[in-house]
């Protein structure tokens, strides 16, 4: 069929233009090294990858014909000025080093003084041409024939980059278009939890079986309300703390089961909180009526006490060295501290501005630390230029939760809500979600699976909720606990494996839900 006779419009919405399509794809074979098939593409077709002005200025750049190919960068329509300035100075730029290499030095001269000042060229551009001109004293060595044909080959490649389109097609058009569409259809599916490769050959959808939605254990040791569970940053491992007075160190095993490491028995009253080192060999934990306490993963045994038992600490943090936590009391008069693991004193915010602390944490890049202060603030201290940034929420937060890339934070409020933040500030408003039940307890949440695009949180209801980052709604509701679930954790390493923590003094851990094709099959027979 002749171009004549097609469509000007293709696809079923008619948003294609055939020639720009057919431009892009004969783009796409040259650049995957199929020269035969796209020069068949553009005899067949009648239409060429190239236009009509860069086909001719490549042809006068690679035969080093500079005046006509000024001319044609002059007289080519829709261009503006400042593409137009950026083009000559590059074009310039590569005949003046041809000059000088054959020793024409008076009409390099001749031309900057005489072409270049007729031009839309900025002053900082013609004075970089004029330093070109005072290589000479260098004494650059002369190129030879084959060198000068790679130079104008890669300048060719380099105003490329710089005319828009249609006079030439961007780099990798193709390619482009087809990753934007994918993206687009991962950012569409509200149970993307893979790093898998997307297939071309069908719309992308992933089923339910991507999300943790399924009890698969139930932990029993402790004796008394879970408050806390956490996953270690290498997902080798769980800590659990409870009010009966104890943490768990948990080992996922190959299979993916969970067995008892060690009990951690030194407390004396409720433990609420721990935080693993960044390399995962060593546990802090503690408790608003409790001290803090280092512990040696490997062995389970207490390495340090920090402070004393006035000294109660209400959350704790490491920074990204394994060798220095901070730590904040719900007693305003002790503030945050700064430790080594040997207990010594490297730093501490105090004093009457420096209210209660419920909760902190530093980002992964030990960049930022942040803060609850006094129920409704949120307190984002720079540690390398100590700025400091203040938002405030109308409802009292109960805690924090900062992604693993550093750039985000979730904060539990007392009003039924989730709110997501961005670490730098760059936001006025939060993404909100809501759905989950909390009115009065503690109730933690965290971020999870592929790329950190999940939210999931404990609720008063006894369930455990899940949320797609992009939506404010949830996608899952998880039944199993019997009582109010206090904290969750998502594997770091195992995007499909989740923990929750409940007043029913039980942990779950939760797995993918595996689909039975045959009952699939007979559901629809």
């Amino acid at each position: 069929m002749s171009m004549e006779n097609s469509p000007t419009f293709l696809g079923s919405k008619g948003l294609i233009n055939k020639q720009e399509f057919i431009r892009v794809i004969i783009q796409c074979l040259y650049s995957f090294g199929y020269e035969k098939s796209a020069s068949c593409l553009e005899s067949e077709s009648g239409i060429r990858y190239k236009s009509v002005d860069f086909d001719l200025l490549e042809s006068q750049i690679l035969c080093g014909d500079w005046d006509n190919c000024i001319d044609t960068v002059n007289k080519i329509k829709d261009l503006k000025d400042d593409t137009r300035s950026s083009v000559l100075f590059l074009v310039f730029k590569h005949c003046f080093l041809e000059y000088l290499n054959r020793g024409d030095d008076s009409l390099a001269l001749s031309v900057l003084q005489k072409q270049v000042p007729t031009l839309c060229m900025s002053k900082e551009m013609v004075h970089k041409l004029a330093y070109i001109l005072s290589l000479k004293e260098m004494e650059l060595g002369k190129l030879d024939e084959d060198i000068i044909f790679e130079l104008r080959k890669r300048l060719l490649m380099e105003l490329g980059k710089q005319f828009p389109p249609p006079i030439v097609v961007p780099e990798r058009r193709l390619e482009h278009l087809v990753e934007t569409s994918v993206m687009a259809q991962i950012d569409s599916c509200m149970h993307h939890n893979s790093q898998d490769v997307v297939s071309l050959y069908e719309d992308h959808c992933c089923g339910r079986d991507q999300i943790p939605t399924k009890t698969v254990q139930v932990l029993t040791d402790h004796s008394n309300e879970v408050w806390f569970v956490q996953f270690s940053n290498s997902g080798e491992y769980l800590a659990s703390s409870s009010s009966d007075c104890t943490a768990i160190i948990w080992k996922v095993m190959e299979d993916d089961k969970l067995t008892m490491k060690h009990m951690l028995r030194s407390h004396q009253n409720p433990v609420s909180f721990v935080a693993w080192s960044p390399d995962d060999t060593k546990l802090l934990t503690c408790g608003n009526s409790e001290v803090l306490k280092l512990w040696d993963v490997e062995t389970g045994t207490c390495k340090h006490t920090f402070g004393d038992h006035d000294f109660t600490v209400s959350s704790c943090a490491w920074f990204p060295d394994s060798k220095r936590i901070v730590c904040g009391s719900s007693d305003p008069e002790k503030g945050i501290c700064m430790w080594d693991c040997d207990g010594n004193e490297i730093k501490a915010w105090r004093g009457t501005r420096m209210p209660k602390v419920l909760d902190l944490a530093v980002t992964s890049d030990g960049e930022n630390l942040i803060s609850i202060f006094s129920d409704k603030e949120i307190w984002i201290l720079n540690l390398r230029t100590n700025a400091e940034q203040v938002i405030s929420e109308e409802h009292s937060i109960t805690s924090l939760s900062v992604s693993i890339d550093s750039k985000f934070f979730i904060v539990n409020l007392n009003s039924q809500e989730i709110h997501l933040w961005d670490v730098a500030r760059k936001w006025d408003k939060p993404l909100k979600y809501t759905g989950h039940k909390q009115n009065k307890y503690v109730i933690r949440s965290c971020f999870g699976g592929f790329n950190s695009m999940f939210i999931a949180s404990g609720s008063e209801d006894t369930q455990v909720y899940i949320w797609n980052r992009r939506s404010s709604t949830p996608i899952e509701v998880l039944s199993g606990h019997s009582m109010t679930v206090n904290s969750v954790s998502w594997n770091p390493i195992k995007p499909l494996m989740l923990a929750s923590a409940s007043d029913d003094s039980t942990i779950r851990i939760w797995g993918p839900s595996k689909i039975n094709k045959i009952q699939l099959a007979e559901t629809f027979t």
